[in-house]
């Protein structure tokens, strides 16, 4: 590892912005092929006569509602944050150089159909557009994009980068040659920020007899736009599009829509490398043989006080992908699949997909590496995948773990295709759901047999708001959007069925060493379990049981599931375990509010001061009461919150974000909600214009029909105009 002090590259980049007059002249000329119609929420309805007029006039609206996401996540994805952010952020950038290559990006452009080159050359002129139109925003870094960069990132989903387990600070201790200390993967704070939900519901199930599907990402808040972007080829999207990218991630079109949830599917590995020095270079075992290591020096610049300056790190590399960790005396390398150009061509090709079959031909790619599925048509069609890219492997090994890296044994065979993957297609219950949970659940009595697949296929264990989903959608029937909204705001905390008696069972037997709770205990014992922005009783049980959670989820058995840990550890937690945290809440709470009667309303708030991508929370300020909850405890329309440095509040950073219910019949019907507002800037009536809808659960209807969006439209323009 070496250091090395660079000059400030400013000039550098300012001149590179400079575009020339056949740049300007191209650019107009695409601008005169695009119309944007903003509606009364601000949000933006983009016409093109090409698919490729279309991207460019999707990526210029995205700068204009918000800038700085759109280059933040190109920073992150070009492992460039530490020139922001200072060296703090240097194994960051580490973890996704090694995972991530800029070369292979660029000739993944090179090598690109001609179709998917002038989208991408369209992203990067409707980006540059922009910046050359308004002189006045300044980039922390990027003052011109290029075409390549959509092939960092060809997945939509905020957690793209699978590195099959492993933490920051292996690779930290691995590449800067330091031993600290190595937690597991940060469980809490996962437990809490994950999740999403996908609900589909066939004809058999509707009032109307046209299927409906309910998409519902949590993410971090303003982590995507509400969006329509259509063209004269066959292009007509409507859902969420993360910032920079250029097609709809969440969404629908006139036939189909597709909700994707994080899976936990397995596709990625941890290969355990037998090494051995000779003669200053590095060689692994692979069948008997020593193989050569292959080495690349990566630098990496980060920005201090003096300017900046940078580390390079001499990286290794086996057949099997990027060394990134030491275990027991074994190099530890990842085999992954984190971007190609097929997955991104994936992305594109399902915003026109016209039905099952079609969409069906499209997940034939095999490139989605990081979602589940949950799909409906407009034939009445609804299904189910769990995972997409999904590697055969031998079952003798546990691919859980780090698996032997010098036997051929342990290599992939292929992908495991569609039918043979955890899959639901039309079941006969009419219901599908997943909320980052088990599949084996998904759709009832109709849902796959655990016992027919592979582990690997399918690891993931329930959690609390898969168990009330299936306990409200089995005998839902004459089902309608606003009915499907209305059953999937229910704040039923599942969590705290367990939670809770455990309690009052400890209270009821050491009650005279707690005599303080007994008025606390009293709520809870008659609290109904739901979230609730006036209960009492849902700050008490949130509060205590969050002190709860770091001992839940490093109870024995790392097979357990969420749900199956809670049980474990009110098994085996004592009177005092859990009642000594319930007296903290109380004397926490006196201490910040004069009571520790506090409604969850008054504490759990949201509120958007300033619309950056850091956020800053005043308890001073206004903010609006919040009934719903974190995920974490089963709560379907997430809403995880916090306090923050100078609060006592808590305030919510992660959750529902662009939530959206669609019906397809003859025509689309729709409704959606977005966090906050569709604009990130303060001064825009969109700032804020969906704050008190969002925090109680008031949809928007959507408009996706040309002459409904000019009926309401409140600006009309070419980018640039």
């Amino acid at each position: 590892m070496k250091y090395v002090w660079i000059a400030l590259l400013w000039p550098i980049q300012l001149f590179a912005q400079s575009p020339t007059h056949e740049m300007v002249a191209r650019w107009e000329d695409m601008a005169n092929n695009v119309t944007i119609i903003r509606d009364n929420w601000g949000i933006p309805h983009i016409y093109g006569k090409t698919d490729a007029a279309a991207v460019f006039g999707l990526l210029y609206a995205q700068c204009e509602d918000d800038f700085d996401r759109v280059e933040m996540n190109y920073i992150e994805k070009l492992g460039r944050m530490s020139e922001i952010k200072g060296e703090s952020a240097l194994y960051d950038d580490l973890l996704i150089r090694l995972q991530i290559d800029s070369a292979d990006a660029q000739k993944d452009y090179a090598a690109a159909p001609q179709w998917l080159k002038a989208l991408l050359n369209a992203y990067a002129d409707g980006i540059n557009f922009y910046l050359y139109k308004h002189p006045e925003v300044k980039p922390k870094l990027l003052y011109c994009f290029k075409p390549w960069y959509p092939l960092l990132w060809t997945d939509g989903s905020i957690g793209a980068i699978d590195i099959g387990g492993l933490s920051t600070t292996e690779i930290k201790n691995f590449y800067g040659k330091l031993n600290e200390p190595v937690a597991k993967v940060d469980t809490e704070n996962n437990i809490l920020t994950s999740g999403s939900n996908g609900f589909a519901f066939a004809p058999s199930r509707t009032a109307s007899g046209n299927a409906i599907l309910y998409i519902n990402p949590h993410v971090t808040f303003y982590f995507r736009f509400e969006v329509q972007v259509a063209s004269d080829e066959g292009l007509n999207a409507y859902g969420a599009v993360t910032w920079g990218q250029f097609f709809v991630y969440q969404g629908f079109n006139e036939h189909c829509g597709w909700m994707h949830t994080s899976s936990y599917a397995d596709a990625a590995d941890l290969y355990a490398e037998k090494i051995v020095q000779k003669k200053g270079q590095y060689f692994y075992e692979y069948e008997k043989k020593w193989l050569p290591v292959k080495e690349k020096s990566i630098t990496i610049s980060y920005t201090t006080d003096n300017g900046l300056s940078s580390k390079s790190f001499t990286t290794f590399f086996t057949q099997h992908g990027t060394v990134m960790a030491e275990r027991n005396g074994k190099w530890i390398s990842v085999k992954a699949m984190n971007r190609s150009m097929t997955s991104l061509i994936q992305s594109w090709e399902r915003t026109k997909a016209n039905g099952f079959e079609s969409y069906k031909k499209i997940m034939e790619l095999y490139a989605n590496t990081s979602n589940n599925t949950v799909f409906a048509d407009d034939k009445g069609n609804i299904a189910y995948w769990h995972g997409n890219f999904i590697p055969r492997r031998d079952t003798a090994y546990n691919w859980a773990l780090p698996v032997d890296g010098t036997t051929a044994a342990t290599e992939w065979k292929g992908l495991h295709t569609l039918d043979e993957m955890v899959h639901v297609y039309n079941p006969a219950t009419g219901w599908i759901e997943n909320c980052n949970s088990t599949p084996f659940t998904v759709s009832g009595s109709s849902s796959p047999l655990k016992q027919n697949y592979p582990r690997y296929m399918a690891p993931d264990g329930q959690n609390f708001r898969g168990i009330l989903a299936v306990k409200l959608w089995k005998n839902a029937t004459q089902l309608t959007i606003d009915k499907v909204i209305k059953t999937a705001y229910n704040t039923h905390l599942s969590a705290f069925d367990i939670l809770i008696p455990a309690l009052l069972n400890a209270y009821d037997a050491e009650k005279n060493n707690y005599a303080n709770l007994q008025q606390p205990i009293e709520i809870l014992r008659n609290w109904n379990r739901d979230a609730n922005a006036t209960s009492v009783a849902t700050t008490l049980a949130i509060e205590w049981a969050q002190q709860l959670l770091p001992a839940i989820m490093r109870n024995n058995g790392d097979d357990d599931d969420q749900v199956q840990k809670t049980e474990k550890f009110v098994q085996q937690a004592n009177a005092a375990t859990l009642l000594q945290p319930l007296e903290n809440v109380i004397q926490k709470l006196i201490e910040n509010f004069g009571t520790w009667q506090v409604a969850w309303g008054d504490m759990n708030r949201y509120q958007r001061l300033t619309g950056k991508i850091n956020e800053q929370f005043d308890d001073s300020k206004p903010s609006l009461p919040v009934g719903f909850a974190a995920s974490t405890w089963g709560c379907i329309p997430s809403f995880v919150s916090r306090t923050f440095n100078g609060t006592k509040k808590r305030y919510g950073y992660n959750g529902n974000s662009f939530i959206c219910a669609v019906e397809f019949g003859k025509r689309i019907k729709a409704k959606s909600l977005l966090t906050g507002g569709e604009s990130g800037h303060l001064s825009s009536a969109h700032f804020s214009d969906q704050a008190a809808m969002y925090t109680n659960g008031i949809f928007k209807d959507v408009l996706f029909y040309k002459e409904d969006v000019l009926q309401h439209a409140e600006k009309t323009y070419h980018p640039g105009s």
